[in-house]
């Protein structure tokens, strides 16, 4: 009898405490006030003239989970994410709204819900325009001028050969004096090269000849070379090297990104040079003053900039690179993700997320 009494006694409570954990799952928790952190960039979080509430993608997800749970809260908004997550971090806020990246080395400090939105790191760079200036700094760049330079090393060891072959048979068209020499058998080694062929000089000894004529098979192929490479050099960098398809483009080059984003560790990956900036409307400005070279930062953030500044001749690449979801953060004991993950469930069956995300990034998201 004991014993079937003590059976009896730990089944009620083995359903007690399942009760309970299933309850403190499912019940939504009763709030007085929530303290929310709002941080990010247009359009997931900005601030409208004249209206004091926070408005944007994140914000307006938030507001629809909030009203649907019956929730209060008050917002505080902070300069950047990473200083939302900090004041999340000290006990000071309940959650953080905004693009906040859902990564393995954020998630060590805190809990995320679901990822409300599907992002991406982009290249955002300036469209070129050709120019006459463009095209005679090519002309004097470094390597065309070492370039040069060869070719002129070239004809001198060419003039100077047919000077030595004929010299001495040739006296009236090779004088004695080097100087003279040297510079009539460069003569020679340009017209024969350009194949123009004025007839006012030409060697009359068998070595010279043959000088002459290897020079001549010489001379076409390198010329053609030569004229090929300068007009490939000009129309690729005036036009295609405007086009950034890759971040491999970016060797070399100086990127500005925002400071704390997940960005910068992706550009360190490849030996970039990174201009930290603090916010994109910077990273902007010194696109258009060509103080960098382009802007790695997430696609949503650059697209809306974009579509929203025709009139700056800015382009973004096609290719997307360190796919990341956007979430809501959370202190690592908070109750509050259940009922805010079923709630993102439900409205993106709805499709009141993809609505409210359409509204501002239109059919591109």
């Amino acid at each position: 009898m004991k014993r079937q009494l003590l059976y009896i006694l730990l089944f009620l409570n083995f359903n007690v405490l399942f009760f309970n954990t299933v309850s403190a799952q499912t019940v939504t928790p009763k709030i007085d006030s929530l303290r929310i952190g709002v941080a990010g960039t247009t359009p997931f979080v900005f601030m409208e003239t004249g209206n004091p509430a926070p408005q944007g993608i994140s914000v307006n997800i938030w507001n629809e989970i909030a009203s649907d749970l019956n929730w209060n809260y008050q917002y505080k908004s902070y300069k950047t994410v990473n200083l939302a997550l900090d004041a999340l971090k000290k006990g000071d806020l309940d959650l953080v709204v905004g693009p906040v990246t859902i990564n393995a080395q954020r998630s060590d400090s805190f809990k995320f819900s679901q990822p409300f939105y599907q992002s991406s790191l982009a290249i955002a760079y300036k469209q070129g325009e050709f120019s006459i200036w463009n095209v005679v700094k090519l002309l004097f760049s470094f390597k065309l001028l070492i370039a040069i330079g060869i070719f002129l090393v070239i004809l001198a060891i060419v003039g100077t050969l047919l000077w030595l072959a004929e010299r001495k048979a040739s006296p009236d068209q090779f004088p004695a004096e080097p100087a003279k020499g040297i510079g009539t058998g460069m003569w020679l080694a340009i017209v024969t090269m350009s194949t123009t062929g004025y007839g006012d000089k030409a060697p009359v000894t068998l070595m010279g000849r043959i000088i002459a004529g290897t020079w001549m098979i010489v001379s076409i192929i390198s010329a053609t070379s030569m004229i090929a490479g300068i007009a490939s050099v000009l129309t690729f960098s005036n036009f295609q090297s405007v086009d950034i398809k890759n971040i491999e483009q970016l060797n070399g080059k100086k990127v500005a990104t925002i400071s704390g984003s997940p960005s910068i560790s992706f550009l360190k990956e490849y030996n970039i040079r990174i201009k930290p900036v603090e916010n994109l409307d910077q990273a902007i400005k010194m696109l258009n003053n060509k103080q960098v070279d382009a802007i790695v930062y997430d696609r949503p953030q650059l697209m809306y900039y974009i579509n929203n500044h025709k009139d700056e001749d800015l382009e973004i690449s096609k290719a997307e690179y360190y796919q990341q979801g956007y979430g809501f953060a959370f202190p690592k004991e908070s109750n509050l993700i259940f009922n805010v993950n079923r709630t993102l469930l439900e409205l993106a069956e709805a499709q009141e997320i993809s609505k409210i995300t359409k509204e501002y990034l239109g059919n591109e998201h």
